[in-house]
């Protein structure tokens, strides 16, 4: 009769201290928020938005860091491949012998001092085709030198550097002269050819 009774007396004696296995299922429904439309940018109403809005076009941190990062490193590198290529001398310290056929001041821009140097060993290496002359750049300083020796017809002795590039203001050749001194013709001249002393 006491179960019959519970079930009909409905909701007035519903909580008679005994659990109710079934309220643990029992779950509200959160209502779900009603999401605005997407505007197309083309759409007046795209701006109009609030400054809070716009935070989906922020990027995220890690990805402007690596961003950053990625173009840090492609400026460090090309400074230097550009410093090796045009700074950074790849021949330093060479010495060759010859004489000097001519040194000119050229250039419309950028005034340089051209010349052609004959090397000894190429002019007197009579087993060999001639092969090339020695084209350089050089300083004022260094090109008064080295006129004065080629209007004496003294073979010479140069100091050189070769880059990978030229530069305007360096020169047109990629070997630049940076010392000059006299040399002895009977000391780097074969036999045949040094001059003959009384």
């Amino acid at each position: 009769m006491r179960l019959f009774d519970k079930f009909t007396r409905g909701d007035e004696d519903e909580d008679d201290g005994h659990k109710d296995y079934f309220e643990d299922d029992i779950r509200t429904e959160v209502p779900k928020p009603v999401k605005e439309p997407t505007l197309p940018p083309d759409d007046p109403g795209y701006w109009e938005r609030e400054e809070g809005e716009w935070d989906h076009l922020r990027p995220r941190r890690r990805l402007a860091l690596l961003a950053v990062l990625v173009a840090l490193l492609l400026v460090v590198g090309l400074i230097t491949g550009f410093y090796l290529r045009f700074f950074s001398p790849y021949i330093d310290e060479a010495v060759e012998y010859g004489y000097i056929e001519h040194v000119e001041r050229r250039g419309t821009i950028f005034h340089t001092y051209e010349g052609v140097m004959i090397p000894y060993r190429e002019l007197h290496d009579t087993t060999r085709v001639y092969r090339r002359d020695f084209i350089f750049s050089a300083d004022a300083h260094t090109a008064k030198r080295l006129k004065m020796f080629e209007l004496r017809h003294q073979p010479v002795m140069v100091s050189y550097k070769q880059y990978h590039a030229t530069l305007p203001w360096r020169g047109a050749s990629k070997i630049v002269i940076t010392a000059v001194d006299s040399v002895d013709a009977t000391r780097i001249l074969p036999p045949e050819f040094r001059p003959q002393t009384p």
